[in-house]
């Protein structure tokens, strides 16, 4: 006849081994998502460096920033800009890219995250609003949606695609409202 007190405890401890397992995945999905908002917010800090009021920084100071933000992508990771930004692929058309500012200022305010992890890979998305001057000197205020994917390379998330959709690009002065 086994014994009933042994059983119990063992039970007790098989239920204290799944709450641990489940606890520990919770913790997992938390620091993951925490990891996205950094790269995310790493980025953002990055392409506006690359600017400050008199316009874009010289090409010796832009050099390790274009490439930090490459870092910030799987070595074949998919920066997307649209149209007019243009489409890069992998690390070094992405570096080269962000060493070309196309505007003359901007700060990007990235808000509303959605991301959904799995495993080792994720999805997200962010609301972006940036005001920006265009190399005329016209101040603007973009906004758009960027669908990212991310992918964990050795225990890093990294970017492994970007997109931005631009809702719209309107005149500081003028707003964003149809007259």
């Amino acid at each position: 006849m086994p014994n009933t007190d042994a059983l119990e405890r063992l039970e007790q401890l098989e239920r204290m081994e799944r709450r641990i397992e489940a606890l520990e995945a919770r913790l997992q999905q938390s620091e993951d998502f925490a990891a996205i908002q950094n790269l995310k917010s790493r980025y953002g800090a990055l392409a506006d460096d690359r600017y400050d009021r008199r316009g874009p920084k010289p090409p010796e100071a832009l050099e390790p920033i274009a490439a930090e933000i490459a870092s910030l992508f799987t070595p074949q990771g998919v920066w997307d800009g649209g149209k007019a930004l243009g489409l890069c692929r992998g690390r070094d058309e992405i570096r080269a890219r962000m060493l070309k500012p196309t505007l003359h200022f901007s700060w990007h305010y990235f808000v509303k995250p959605k991301i959904e992890i799995d495993g080792d890979v994720a999805r997200g998305t962010w609301d972006i609003l940036a005001p920006v001057t265009t190399t005329e000197g016209q101040a603007m205020w973009m906004a758009g949606v960027e669908h990212d994917e991310y992918e964990r390379m050795d225990g890093e998330w990294l970017h492994s695609a970007m997109k931005l959709r631009v809702i719209f690009m309107a005149p500081h002065e003028k707003g964003w409202a149809q007259r």
